[in-house]
């Protein structure tokens, strides 16, 4: 339910869309103002943990990540794919679900994991500028599943890198 702030400015805060004449001076404009469908979905295994995730590939999934979502399965969550290494930088803005997220390396390995609280529009940085996805999970579950930064993170079709990043 993470947005990357900035660029891909997306969060779960409910907002009402401005006016149209205040529209292009508000940073909030053109933001999505409802929930997308379900996208394709993945199998990772986090270590030992099976997890179905959705695939947030394009810049407007990623943008509209979890936003208005109401539910996720304990072992649902989403991947969010970067285009480069980069500074994650992820919002909460219309998320209702209180989510938390793992930075994650090209090489699959978690880096950092952040919990997100809910309608928080402030921006949740990575430590490093070595992140090349984000995982979104219901909050708390990698403390649930003893699951901790250096746990590599893998696809039911290989690793991260070779699944994402080979095309």
């Amino acid at each position: 339910m993470l947005l990357i702030a900035a660029a891909l400015a997306g969060g779960c805060n409910q907002s009402t869309p401005p006016p149209a004449a205040a529209a292009a001076a508000s940073p909030y404009a053109g933001l999505p103002t409802a929930a997308q469908p379900k996208l394709d979905t993945i199998k990772l295994w986090i270590g030992p943990e099976e997890m179905t995730t959705e695939q947030a590939l394009t810049p407007m999934q990623q943008e509209t990540g979890m936003m208005f979502r109401t539910n996720m399965a304990e072992n649902e969550g989403m991947i969010f794919v970067m285009d480069h290494p980069q500074q994650a930088s992820f919002w909460m803005m219309n998320c209702v679900l209180p989510l938390s997220a793992a930075y994650i390396d090209t090489e699959g390995r978690i880096l950092e994991v952040h919990d997100l609280q809910p309608h928080d529009t402030n921006a949740v940085l990575s430590a490093t500028d070595d992140v090349e996805f984000v995982l979104e999970t219901p909050q708390g579950w990698f403390q649930r599943h003893n699951i901790r930064p250096g746990t590599v993170v893998v696809t039911e079709k290989g690793s991260l890198k070779k699944t994402y990043l080979s095309q």
